[in-house]
């Protein structure tokens, strides 16, 4: 049962994964390309297996979570973290199928919250949880960073 907890947990992450992915992908050899890119723009080729690493990391922090006892702290930590993957998914939409970069970069506002807010309340019930979303995290901060500067520039 333990094994198949992670698979769920994996499935959850990669489907989300694979939606936005699926949106993104559409849009990097059109519309994407058009932009003016920031100075400090990876290549577009390092996104997928950052992502692929980053949800990774994500699903096994819920897994241990998961299989923390029951509790509050538990159940609050998965909503939170629940909530942050529905926003991840959210910003793929609206920066890459709507084009919208100002509306993105309120979302992925919004969404940095949510992570930080998720990996706290991790960090109350396993701090390996914790730890294995601080990347995310830091990616996150990142990719505002890149979103402020698309929004900028175009």
């Amino acid at each position: 049962m333990r094994w198949f907890a992670l698979l769920f947990w994996l499935a959850i992450c990669f489907a989300v994964a694979g939606l936005g992915g699926r949106w993104t992908a559409r849009e990097v050899t059109g519309w994407y390309r058009t932009l003016a890119r920031p100075a400090f723009a990876p290549p577009s080729w390092v996104f997928g297996p950052v992502w692929t690493l980053l949800y990774a990391w994500m699903a096994i922090a819920a897994w241990r979570v998961w299989l923390a006892s029951p509790s509050p702290a538990r159940s609050w930590g998965l909503l939170l973290f629940l909530a942050q993957l529905t926003l991840n998914l959210a910003w793929s939409w609206i920066f890459f199928r709507r084009h919208a970069l100002g509306a993105a970069l309120v979302e992925v506002a919004v969404l940095w919250m949510a992570i930080g807010a998720a990996t706290l309340a991790f960090g109350r019930v396993d701090l390996v949880a914790a730890w294995l979303m601080a990347p995310y995290l830091a990616w996150v901060t990142f990719a505002s960073a890149l979103n402020a500067g698309f929004w900028r520039l175009n």
